[in-house]
């Protein structure tokens, strides 16, 4: 049947997942860092996910596709509801990390701060800040220092730090960070992200910034996976 459906632009798709969690009806996935409309026939119509795309890479169409099944929602509704939270990301799937004792040995060390400047987050740093030159760069995602327990002295030492959550802030970050990097002396850049597909949107944006800013700069993107590994 001919019918309005959504259609994803994929090079718009920043992988903020934030339509994702905006589909109640569980159409849209998170895929290799990218929003797809998995299940033409769970899709509505309506447009509930329209609004909550920071980078208006959603749109309407009409075209030729299968009619809304209402009951087929249902059921994946409440099968959902018994392994994940509501909002469809993998990334909020509850579970606990067991630790040893070994593990937490060294609790009662301090351990020191790399920290070498402030602010931090993408969206509050100014675009001109002296420590950003001759800088190696970290753009990390917010979790990862929670996940990763010596984040500190394996990233943040000797590195600039900034931080963001491409779920929850607003907007894109790719471009203030070509700004960044194009008006600075950048000499690495380090991504550091979590497992979870909504998270390929800070690396997304980190990649788009250097091709935006034509400069060939050395970058590494390194994975934290929920329970506390680094993969290159």
């Amino acid at each position: 049947m001919i019918r309005k459906i959504i259609r994803i632009n994929e090079e718009k798709c920043n992988g903020c997942g934030a339509c994702a969690s905006a589909c109640h009806e569980g159409a849209i996935e998170m895929i290799d860092g990218k929003a797809r409309l998995v299940r033409e026939d769970y899709c509505d119509g309506l447009g509930d996910c329209l609004p909550a795309c920071p980078t208006n890479a959603i749109s309407f169409e009409e075209r030729e596709a299968p009619a809304y099944n209402e009951e087929a929602v249902r059921k994946a509704k409440i099968q959902k509801q018994t392994a994940k939270l509501p909002c469809g990301c993998p990334g909020t799937h509850s579970k606990r990390i067991a630790r040893t004792d070994a593990d937490c040995s060294n609790t009662a060390a301090p351990v020191s701060s790399q920290l070498s400047q402030w602010p931090v987050q993408i969206k509050l740093v100014p675009v001109n800040a002296p420590y950003f030159d001759g800088a190696d760069l970290l753009i990390a995602a917010d979790c990862t220092a929670y996940a990763y327990g010596n984040f500190h002295n394996e990233f943040i030492r000797g590195r600039t730090a900034i931080i963001g959550c491409p779920k929850l802030d607003e907007g894109d970050y790719a471009d203030k960070l070509t700004e960044i990097i194009k008006n600075n002396d950048i000499k690495s850049v380090t991504v550091v992200r979590m497992e979870v597909p909504c998270c390929g949107g800070i690396e997304n944006a980190a990649k788009r910034a250097l091709q935006n800013s034509e400069k060939f700069i050395p970058c590494r993107v390194v994975t934290i996976t929920s329970d506390g590994r680094a993969v290159n």
